[in-house]
């Protein structure tokens, strides 16, 4: 199994030409959903709401196969990101986290220990960043690590970092764990196919609204 742990929250997105939309979202939802797509058992841990929208992000969870066995849920209003989009298309970010759920990630809320048939952690963007959030997964990864792949990602919008602070103190804990191997090189037939891969991946994605991947059995269709 791989838990998924991070944030679930709104994303809402003004266009250029003054609409507006709401899409589930955050980086580790979304890849929860992913996995669970294409038949990972997934399970996901992190900080739902209990109001309408919290609830349909745990049912998309559901849905798609994840699992809430390791997520809590309480009564703070969901996290929302906002994304001002210009004419060009370019994107402004702000986030919406005080007293709301995703951040309220406290280390009661987490397992003293994961069960062994957990063979890998996932976790990052805002969970890397927002308070206790952040601290509650440093510490889980410090806890859990050994024996299992741990898969972070870096994926974190400025506006969250308010100093140099957060870049050291990641430095230091991939050095800490062994992971920065700038020596480290994939041959080119595996790059290959990894970026084709994800390329077929993501064209599926963009081709239907909202935090929508492809399903593992859509992948050969898109190939052939």
């Amino acid at each position: 199994m791989i838990v998924v742990c991070g944030e679930a929250l709104i994303d809402v997105v003004h266009n250029g030409d003054g609409t507006q939309r709401a899409t589930p979202g955050g980086g580790p939802f979304n890849t929860a959903r992913a996995l669970a797509r294409l038949g990972v058992p997934t399970a996901f841990l992190g900080h739902l709401s209990d109001d309408k929208v919290g609830r349909e992000l745990a049912q998309l969870l559901v849905s798609d196969g994840a699992s809430l066995e390791l997520a809590t849920i309480g009564n703070e209003k969901t996290t929302i990101a906002v994304a001002d989009v210009d004419p060009e298309g370019l994107a402004e970010y702000q986030f919406l986290v005080e007293g709301t759920s995703a951040p309220h990630l406290t280390p009661e809320m987490v397992p003293a220990r994961l069960a062994p048939n957990v063979k890998a952690l996932h976790l990052g963007t805002l969970g890397m960043v927002l308070e206790p959030m952040a601290s509650t997964l440093t510490d889980l990864v410090h806890r859990e690590h050994d024996g299992r792949v741990v898969m972070l990602d870096l994926n974190i919008r400025l506006g969250l970092i308010p100093d140099d602070e957060f870049g050291a103190a990641m430095l230091a804990w991939l050095y800490t764990h062994d992971a920065l191997k700038p020596d480290l090189r994939l041959e080119q037939a595996d790059l290959k196919s990894a970026l084709d891969y994800a390329c077929l991946a993501a064209a599926i994605t963009c081709s239907r609204p909202g935090a929508d991947p492809p399903w593992k059995g859509e992948m050969p269709a898109l190939r052939s």
